[in-house]
């Protein structure tokens, strides 16, 4: 098992890089794993809090959840 590297974990200088990632990640369509599999990857493997997360995952939908408030 892959672990993180201290630059990608929370407060490192390239964690911008991974929350980006993370994007596509979330909106890639072509994968076969549910939402909660990708919930489970990006909080457990990637240490995103659940902040990370929800920003990520607006950011994927094109922040319609924020539009339609």
């Amino acid at each position: 098992m892959k672990e993180l590297k201290d630059e990608y974990k929370p407060g490192g200088a390239k964690r911008q890089y991974i929350l980006d990632k993370a994007v596509n990640y979330l909106r890639d369509n072509k994968l076969m794993a549910t939402q909660q599999a990708r919930h489970a990857f990006c909080t457990d493997e990637l240490m995103m809090t659940e902040t990370e997360y929800l920003e990520c995952l607006n950011k994927a939908t094109n922040g319609e959840f924020l539009n339609s408030i």
